[in-house]
């Protein structure tokens, strides 16, 4: 099955890769009327020079010069799922070329969604030029959605990714991609919300620190560059929170901060090690169950199950438990403290801050070694 507009999209807490209806690639022209009376001129006031559409439009105009030429379409055959009868299957995206420390040449940063488990020789990359490459080796990480495709070509275009700790909600981003294979399209909108975790993306994806951007993103978008208006990449493009499947306002993107720490690692040594306590954390903690527990707001992580044989039975951490903290960080929700235990090395020792029979208590636990979600190599 051809899925040239596949994008991650969330559907109301779910989700689903793959394609969308013909139809969406082919759309009906509006209608328009020859006879519409002119409108009325309309009186505008701009607050301040420096935000006027004319300055604006020519930041928006040097921050695409300035990336569009590190901007790619990126074509993927996967083979048939393990298993199963099916044909190999097709995928579309988009991607953006950088340099990374130890790495020779230039990476190509797209998602894992969009390249799956295809060898480099069935990956195709489209340069904004039009010419075609293909990826020496390619480097995956399913638990982030990233994957990096090697290109040994030193001298092709690169962006430069930011930092992306330093966005803030309103500022101006741009979204670069491929949608409907519509190469080199870019839209504009602002950042909606940063730290965007609880949102559930398939079984694969278990690390989710996105960027949240009312930037159109469509199907095929997937891997393309978000960045500001410095032309600095500051996120990659992931998915969409849609019923319809199409742009409905709400983005995410994986924040270049987290891409960098994971290449860093691929890069380094193939893999991506994990940290991890052992328990199953509840999707929210709701309103009413903070307040029966003692709590007056709703804050930290909800342990459901604390797994045998893990570091969290070890330390004693219980069914029922809140971590409201790590260290000295407060914690907002499951999905930071996720974010945060995946980010330790194995071994370490940390202190959480533990709500139990309406009470605070301190809980030391020893830093295991995640083992699922293995990077792949290829």
């Amino acid at each position: 099955m051809n899925t040239k507009a596949a994008l991650l999209a969330a559907f109301g807490g779910g989700a689903v890769l793959g394609g969308t209806a013909a139809g969406l690639l082919s759309p009906q022209p509006a209608a328009v009327s020859a006879h519409a009376p002119p409108l009325p001129p309309v009186a505008t006031a701009f607050p301040a020079a420096d935000t006027a559409p004319a300055d604006l439009s020519d930041r928006f105009q040097a921050a695409i010069r300035k990336v569009s030429p590190a901007v790619v379409a990126v074509d993927a055959v996967k083979p048939p799922q393990p298993g199963g009868k099916g044909k190999p299957e097709e995928e579309s995206g988009s991607g953006v070329m950088v340099k990374f420390p130890g790495a020779a040449g230039v990476v190509a940063v797209t998602n894992h969604h969009v390249v799956g488990a295809a060898e480099p020789g069935k990956v195709y990359v489209t340069l904004s030029d039009g010419r075609i490459v293909r990826p020496t080796r390619v480097l995956a990480d399913p638990e982030s959605d990233l994957s990096l495709l090697m290109l040994e070509d030193a001298a092709l275009p690169v962006a430069e990714l930011g930092d992306s700790d330093k966005v803030r909600r309103g500022q101006w981003v741009l979204a670069f991609g491929s949608p409907f294979g519509l190469n080199q399209t870019v839209t504009h909108g602002i950042i909606s919300a940063t730290d965007r975790g609880q949102i559930n993306l398939g079984s694969t994806i278990r690390v989710k620190e996105f960027l949240q951007t009312d930037a159109a993103i469509n199907p095929g978008s997937s891997g393309g560059p978000l960045a500001d208006l410095d032309g600095r990449v500051v996120g990659i493009n992931t998915a969409i929170a849609s019923k319809s499947g199409d742009n409905s306002g709400v983005s995410f993107s994986i924040p270049a901060n987290l891409v960098k720490r994971i290449a860093g690692q691929l890069i380094e040594t193939g893999a991506v090690t994990r940290g991890y306590l052992g328990v199953q954390l509840a999707g929210a903690l709701e309103p009413a169950e903070a307040l029966r527990l003692g709590l007056n707001k709703v804050t930290g992580a909800l342990v459901e199950i604390v797994h045998p044989g893990t570091p969290a039975e070890a330390a004693g951490l219980k069914a029922g438990d809140v971590i409201l903290q790590l260290e000295d960080v407060p914690l907002r929700d499951e999905n930071h403290l996720i974010n945060l235990v995946t980010a330790l090395p194995p071994g370490q020792k940390v202190r959480l801050g533990v709500w139990r029979d309406r009470k605070a208590q301190a809980v030391e636990v020893t830093v295991g070694r995640f083992e699922g979600g293995k990077a792949r190599p290829r």
